[in-house]
C-alpha cells in the first residue's frame, strides 16, 4: 500500500501525518514554530525555523509509523497566507523593523499595513470586486506595500515574495510553481471560466507597486498551477535528504491550510445511512481555529460584499469558491477564559482531573442549567450579550475598526461568571457565522449542510451552539484532522495514484458524525440575534458622536 504526507503550517506549529490510501491516519507529529511580535499588530515568523520543523516532523512520522520511504507516493503542504520574502543565495531577508534576519514573515494575522489598505481599497479597482469590494488587511498586496515604503533596503534585496504554502513547495521541489489558490484568494491573481488567467498591470501600477509589472512578475510568481497538480519534478535530492524520502517523490502543488479543510471535508459522507448529503455546492465547511474560515463552493461566480471571492479553482476545478471568516474565533475564547479573574481555579481544577478547560466548562454549565431550572443551557446567557469582533470583522462587514462590546456585566467574578461568560463568547461567534451565511443566502448560495474542522470542532459547546443558531445539520468527520488530510490528498493526486485531486477527495473522505439542529431553541437565538446586529449598530452611532 502506498502512503501520503500531509503537512500543515498553522499559526503556532507546524503538523505533519501519514495517511494510507483510504485516508486513515497512521500517525502525525507536532512541533511549535516562534512567533515573534515587535509592536502592537506585529506578528512576525521565521521560514528557517519553520523548514526545520517540518524536517523534524517528517522524520518523526517515519520513525513512528516504520512505514517505509519507499512506499510514501506523495506529499502535499498547506499553510496560513503569510507573506516570506527570500533575498540572494535563498537567504531570509527581514520584514520587522527590529532588522532581525530571521524575521521573514508578516503572518497572515498581522494588521500593520491597515494605512496601505485603506489606500488599496480607495482606488475602487475592479479586481477587489472578488474580494467582497475590498481587499483585507490579511492579503499580501498591502503588505508588499508596506514593505516598499518601510523597509526598502529590504524591497530591493528580495528575490522572491511567497505566500507561505508555495514557500515549502519551492524548499521541496526548488520549482518555482504559485498555486493557483494562494495567488487568487490573497494576491487578487485573476481566473476566470473563460480561460482567462493573469496579473492586472493596471491594478498593481495604481497601488504603487509598478516594479512587479516592469519586472514581469518575476518576484511574485508567473508559473501558477491548481492545488495538487504535480510541482517540478517532486523532491530534490538535497530535500529528500533532509526530509528522509526519496528523490523524485511526488510533491502536490499547494494550497492555504482553510482550503485544505474544505478538500478533507467535502468527501466525507454520514455514519446516518438515512441521510442524503446534497450537492457539493450546498455544503459549507468550517474551518474553526485560532480564527474561523467558512468556505463554500458554487457553479457560477456569486459576488456577496464583505465575503472574499469569487474565486475560480482555487479548491477543486471548475468550481468557484466564496470565503467568509472571523479574524478572532479560537482566540477570542482563549482570550475571554485567560483573562478572567477565576481562570486560575478553572485551570487547577483541569490540570487535577487531566481533562480540558473546556470540559470542566461544559460541566458546570450543565449544572448551572439544572440549579437555575431552565430550559435549555444556552437560556443562561439571556442577559449577557457580546460583539465579537475584539480583533476587527472579516465578513460579512469587512470592517477591521470593529471593536468587541460586552453587555450586561455585574460584579461576579467566579467560576460560574466564568462559565456563563464562555457560553455567550461561543454564542456570539455562532451568531456572526448566521450573519456570514445569511449575506451568503441572500446573495444566491444554498447551504442545506455544515462540515467542522479544525480544533474547536472538538468543542461539543461551539458545535452545538452552532447547528442551533444556524438551524442547519453538521456533520463532524471521522477522521479529526481534516486539514492535513486535505493537504495528504493534494500528495495522493500528484503521485499519479489517484485520476485527480476530486478522486482523492472521493475514495480519501471518509464518513462522520451528524448532528442535527434543535428547533426548539430557534425562538431564543432568534431574540439574542436581534440584539447582536442591534450591538453594532449602537458601536458606530457611538463612533461616530465621538468622532463628529
Amino acid at each position: 500500500m502506498k502512503y501520503y504526507i500531509g503537512v500543515d503550517v498553522g499559526t503556532g506549529s507546524v503538523r505533519s501525518a501519514l495517511f494510507d490510501s483510504h485516508g486513515n491516519l497512521v500517525t502525525i507529529a507536532t512541533e511549535e514554530i516562534k512567533i515573534w511580535t515587535p509592536s502592537a499588530d506585529y506578528y512576525e515568523q521565521s521560514s528557517s525555523n519553520i523548514w526545520n520543523a517540518v524536517i523534524h516532523t517528517i522524520k518523526k512520522i517515519l520513525l513512528d509509523s516504520e512505514v517505509r520511504k519507499e512506499d510514501i507516493g506523495g506529499i502535499g503542504f498547506d499553510a496560513t497566507c503569510s507573506l516570506v520574502v527570500i533575498g540572494e543565495n535563498d537567504s531570509p531577508v527581514t520584514v520587522s523593523p527590529s532588522g532581525k534576519a530571521e524575521c521573514n514573515i508578516i503572518m497572515w494575522m498581522d494588521h500593520r499595513a491597515v494605512d496601505q489598505t485603506e489606500r488599496i481599497n480607495s482606488t475602487q479597482h475592479y479586481v477587489l470586486k472578488n474580494t467582497g469590494g475590498q481587499i483585507s488587511v490579511e492579503m499580501e498586496p498591502p503588505k508588499l506595500l508596506w514593505i516598499k515604503e518601510n523597509l526598502p533596503d529590504t524591497w530591493k534585496s528580495a528575490t522572491h515574495f511567497f505566500d507561505l504554502a508555495d514557500y515549502l513547495t519551492w524548499k521541496a521541489t526548488g520549482n518555482l510553481t504559485r498555486s493557483l489558490c494562494c495567488l487568487t484568494c490573497k494576491w487578487t491573481y485573476q481566473a476566470d471560466d473563460q480561460g482567462h488567467r493573469g496579473w492586472n498591470d493596471e491594478f498593481w501600477e495604481m497601488i504603487g507597486l509598478d516594479d512587479f509589472v516592469k519586472e514581469k512578475y518575476q518576484r511574485c510568481g508567473t508559473d501558477v498551477k491548481s492545488p495538487g497538480d504535480v510541482c517540478g519534478q517532486g523532491l530534490t535530492n538535497e530535500a529528500a535528504e533532509q526530509l528522509g524520502l526519496v528523490p523524485g517523490t511526488a510533491v502536490g502543488t499547494s494550497i492555504i491550510d482553510a482550503h485544505a479543510g474544505v478538500l478533507g471535508c467535502v468527501g466525507c459522507i454520514a455514519e446516518d445511512e438515512h441521510f442524503t448529503v446534497p450537492d457539493i455546492t450546498s455544503r459549507m465547511t468550517m474551518i474553526c481555529g485560532t480564527s474561523t474560515c467558512h468556505m463554500i463552493m458554487s457553479q457560477e461566480a456569486i459576488f456577496v460584499p464583505g465575503v472574499w471571492g469569487p474565486y475560480y479553482s482555487p479548491i477543486l476545478p471548475g468550481l468557484w469558491s466564496a470565503e467568509g471568516g472571523q479574524t478572532a474565533a479560537g482566540k477570542l475564547i482563549d482570550f475571554i477564559v485567560e483573562t478572567h479573574p477565576a481562570y486560575g481555579k478553572l485551570k487547577g481544577t483541569a490540570s487535577d482531573r487531566n481533562v480540558h478547560i473546556h470540559e470542566v466548562l461544559e460541566e458546570r454549565l450543565i449544572q448551572l442549567t439544572n440549579e437555575h431550572k431552565v430550559s435549555s443551557m444556552s437560556q443562561l446567557t439571556k442577559h449577557l450579550h457580546i460583539w465579537p469582533d475584539f480583533h476587527g470583522n472579516r465578513s460579512p462587514l469587512s470592517d477591521p475598526s470593529l471593536k468587541g462590546m460586552i453587555s450586561g456585566l455585574t460584579l461576579s467574578s467566579d467560576m460560574d461568571d466564568l462559565a456563563v461568560k464562555y457560553l455567550a463568547t461561543v454564542q456570539a461567534l455562532a451568531y456572526g457565522t448566521r450573519h456570514i451565511i445569511e449575506e451568503l443566502v441572500k446573495r444566491g448560495h444554498k447551504i442545506e449542510l455544515i462540515y467542522m474542522c479544525g480544533g474547536l470542532s472538538k468543542n461539543h459547546v461551539y458545535v452545538k451552539t452552532h447547528v442551533d443558531v444556524t438551524g442547519i445539520p453538521a456533520i463532524l468527520p471521522n477522521e479529526k484532522e481534516s486539514v492535513l488530510l486535505g493537504a495528504a490528498m493534494l500528495g495522493a493526486s500528484a503521485s499519479g495514484n489517484f485520476a485527480n485531486v476530486q478522486d482523492a477527495v472521493k475514495q480519501m473522505g471518509g464518513k462522520g458524525k451528524l448532528i442535527k439542529p434543535d428547533l426548539q431553541r430557534r425562538q431564543f437565538h432568534d431574540k439574542k440575534y436581534q440584539v447582536f446586529l442591534r450591538m453594532v449598530q449602537h458601536q458606530r452611532e457611538y463612533t461616530a458622536i465621538m468622532d463628529g
